[in-house]
């Protein structure tokens, strides 16, 4: 068997170079030339130092000349500056020593600026000829990162230029500068990073890769690390197909660098104050990560895999390889980290926002306005990445106010496969991340043979999410060793890539011998490893199997201490009314406005002075007055509020307006938030025009707020339709499945009133179907005040249960659906 490549070798800087097709070098400047050098000439006027020497004195003399005119033309016949044109002065143009300037000072600007277009377009294509496959080891270079594109020839190597633009000593040769490029940006690692905007950016990433040629200097014991990790990864996937054959696990096989990648970043985390981690990922790899990551026993997989009553240790309604689980995580300079691994349906990607959700919860609860001490990882199939319309939606959420988690570490475990479909049949684009390229982040394309440069790539990217708050993704090129499953048969479709794939020795026996080779760790201490870790299993196997097996205590403490789920008891009928002098005066504090504020005309006529009156009790509470008066209620007492959706903020129909807007102005004004205690907050967001990729974030905000109310509102009800994964998969069957309880609102606009058949039905029926053993409530409420007592019901119950209401339309402000003051003062809700 074949030795892993873990080095990839640099293509030699001097093959290809010949007279290339642009003719740039061959005594003429073209019109590529032209736009160069006028985009250099306005650098040159803005900051002179910015541009290469050469070019500066040529500008410096062309600006003094008097021989400049305006909207002249270049010899080769292409326009050049409007204004003034500095590169057609009399005489015949760019093409000789015209105007002062020697041969020698036109030919090294030439030189100069094919050199520049050389290395930047290394930047921006470097990554289309780099070796981060390690199914496919040859690949040819675009036209435009041959040197002889530009004209340079085999002479032209042992030139001297300047490296303004490249850094480094003041000069390099070509072939320096050449070898040095395809060393940052050909090896084992390919970024695209030059689509982002910002030059601030784009020069940060720049520094940081190329004064390291993109290759990080591991220490002895960062080595041994590594190796004891993959060690972890390769016996453990080993151990599972000896002594479970025919048992489906979704093996890690092929990929095991992602063990070590989580370690790495875990660390990498605790170091930059990261005291909380949310990660998740699909199946594939989940108990190698469970086990060799998040520290859960062996014991408590094996007697999964052993149990004759699976539900018993399962979650009573899943499989082992959907289970999430918490733990509390040492890293090896003695940090403490909270790792909260997701559960996940086989719906794949769609545990993504109810990731992010969990972590902006969090960092809510523990007050980490900056979002400097929680962060996401989120572990990504190719086929998944490139396919599923929810990675759009949770990448779109990255940047906005509401959502801001302060950067995810995205890792696609890049198979090159999906169940049995290549790349060629299930995306239209190069990537399988080129969706993330919307975002303003870099991409890192990472070999999985090759660890160490796995470190490289996630130490930039670690870096990089912890200077800008921004995602990051990292594209780590790997292979499925087994089928999709350990029944299936690959080759059945893909033949060719399993006989390569069957011809490769793993991940952890190509890195044993680069480090063997470096002679810093000795054959007896890396064998010692092995040897440890089956050991290590063997153990854990045997205690699994004893008959008197008790399963070891999670030591975690849980903000759910104290709530419950199960079927309902009259026990949990809290008293929700806030006394009718006290909802009157909620009411009226909502319509004092700050001095100088001017709201629009309709807003201040009706709106505002209606609600005066509800509070001096000439006119009934409608709807919107009884839901205000729940809010300030809830805020007062301490519990935090959040509510996003689709245009929430002003409401669907006009009828909420929890967020003023001077007309003057545009100064905004929020009235509910003069109620926030330090621990209870309101947010009030118009949430993206998304549903899945938004219900799913506050699902996973409720999984960590049971001390709040949390509620997403549809613009019309039936818009829910295009989030029915999170309602089926998480929202009605989450407590059977994972045991895990949520108090989520879903506020579902609904009625038949004439607005055709995609704005009537909230499709109420759906989720009766839905409804068993008390897993979640369905209601309809009567009158504002039903709505009131339900909403603080469902805040102040130590009941957990997911609610699902089919709000109003016309009744909105219909005055028969009308309640009193004393009706939400006292009272509680009432059911049929």
């Amino acid at each position: 068997m074949p030795r892993v490549p873990v080095e990839k070798s640099v293509p030699p800087v001097s093959s290809n170079i010949s007279n290339g097709p642009s003719g740039a070098g061959a005594g003429g400047f073209s019109a590529a030339s032209v736009d160069y050098l006028e985009q250099q000439y306005a650098r040159f006027l803005a900051e002179p130092e910015s541009v290469p020497p050469a070019d500066r004195r040529l500008f410096e003399q062309l600006k003094t000349s008097e021989n400049g005119h305006a909207g002249g033309f270049l010899s080769n016949g292409h326009r050049a500056f409007p204004e003034r044109s500095v590169f057609d002065p009399p005489g015949g143009g760019f093409g000789g020593g015209a105007g002062g300037h020697s041969d020698d000072e036109l030919e090294l600007a030439r030189v100069q600026e094919r050199l520049d277009q050389l290395v930047r377009n290394h930047r921006v294509r470097g990554h289309m000829m780099a070796n981060f496959n390690p199914l496919q080891t040859d690949r040819s270079a675009p036209p435009e990162l041959d040197p002889g594109y530009y004209g340079f020839t085999e002479a032209d190597m042992s030139r001297q230029v300047s490296t303004t633009y490249v850094g480094g000593p003041q000069d390099r040769t070509i072939r320096s500068i050449l070898r040095w490029l395809r060393e940052t940006y050909c090896r084992s690692i390919g970024v695209q990073f030059m689509h982002i905007d910002s030059l601030r950016v784009r020069t940060w990433l720049q520094e940081r890769m190329e004064a390291t040629t993109n290759r990080i200097r591991l220490s002895r014991e960062k080595q041994v690390r590594i190796l004891h990790k993959l060690a972890q990864a390769v016996v453990f996937e080993e151990f599972l197909q000896k002594k479970f054959q025919g048992a489906k696990t979704f093996s890690l096989e092929g990929a095991e660098t992602l063990i070590p990648l989580l370690d790495m970043a875990i660390d990498r985390c605790a170091e930059d104050g990261i005291r909380e981690i949310v990660i998740g990922m699909a199946h594939r790899g989940r108990l190698n990560v469970l086990t060799n990551v998040m520290g859960k026993h062996p014991q408590k997989i094996f007697r999964e895999f052993e149990d004759k009553n699976p539900e018993q240790y399962t979650g009573r309604g899943d499989v082992k390889y959907h289970l999430g689980y918490s733990s509390d995580y040492e890293t090896s300079s003695g940090e403490s980290v909270h790792l909260s691994l997701c559960f996940n349906p086989s719906h794949l990607e769609f545990v993504n926002p109810v990731a992010l959700g969990r972590m902006r919860a969090k960092q809510d609860r523990f007050e980490d306005e900056g979002r400097d001490h929680g962060t996401v990882i989120l572990i990504h199939g190719d086929a998944a990445f490139a396919g599923e319309g929810v990675v759009q939606e949770t990448l779109n959420l990255s940047e906005l106010p509401g959502y801001r988690v302060g950067g995810t570490l995205h890792v696609v475990v890049n198979n090159q496969i999906g169940f049995t479909t290549g790349p060629h049949e299930a995306r239209s684009c190069t990537y399988a991340t080129d969706v993330a390229k919307m975002l303003q982040v870099p991409i890192f394309h990472v070999n999985g043979e090759d660890p160490e440069a796995v470190a490289q790539a996630l130490s930039v990217a670690l870096d990089f999410r912890r200077e800008f708050q921004r995602d990051v993704v990292i594209d780590m090129y790997c292979y499925r060793r087994q089928g999709h499953n350990e029944s299936d048969e690959a080759a059945f479709t893909q033949p060719l890539m399993y006989k390569q794939i069957d011809e490769r020795a793993n991940v952890y026996r190509g890195y044993r011998k680069q480090v063997e080779k470096l002679g810093q760790i000795g054959k007896e201490e890396i064998e010692g490893i092995v040897k440890q870790e089956k050991q290590r299993l063997e153990d854990e196997l045997a205690e699994a199997r004893k008959e008197d097996w008790v399963s070891p205590p999670l030591t975690v403490k849980n903000f759910w201490e104290g709530y419950r789920g199960g079927p309902a008891s009259q026990a949990d009928e809290p008293e929700t009314g806030v006394g009718a002098d006290r909802a009157a005066e909620l009411l009226r504090a909502q319509t004092e406005l700050p001095d100088g504020f001017t709201p629009h005309k309709t807003i201040g006529r009706f709106f505002l002075k209606q609600r005066v009156e509800m509070a001096d009790g000439t006119r009934p509470l409608n709807w919107s007055a009884a839901e205000a008066i729940a809010f300030a209620s809830l805020l007062e007492d301490d519990y935090a509020v959040r509510l996003s959706g689709q245009d929430c903020e002003r409401g669907t129909f006009s009828h909420r307006h929890a967020v003023l807007h001077d007309y003057t102005n545009g100064r905004e004004f929020v009235p509910l938030r003069q109620f926030q205690t330090d621990h209870a907050h309101f947010e009030v967001l118009n949430s993206p025009l998304s549903e899945a990729g938004v219900l799913g974030f506050e699902y996973g905000y409720s999984l960590d707020r049971p001390d709040g109310l949390v509620m997403w509102e549809a613009q019309f009800g039936d818009f829910v339709n295009t989030a029915q994964v999170i309602i089926d998969q998480f929202i009605s069957s989450a407590e059977d499945k994972w045991s895990r309880l949520s108090g989520l609102v879903m506020l579902l606009p609904h009625g038949f009133e004439g607005q055709g058949p995609e704005h009537s039905s909230a499709r109420l029926e759906r989720f009766l179907q839905q409804c068993a053993e008390d897993n979640m409530i369905v209601a309809q409420p009567s009158t504002p005040a039903q709505y009131f007592h339900m909403l603080r019901r469902q805040t102040l119950r130590r009941w957990k249960k997911p609610l699902v209401v089919m709000t109003p339309k016309s009744l909105l402000r219909l005055p028969e659906a009308a309640s009193s003051l004393e009706e939400v003062g006292g009272g509680r809700f009432q059911t049929v």
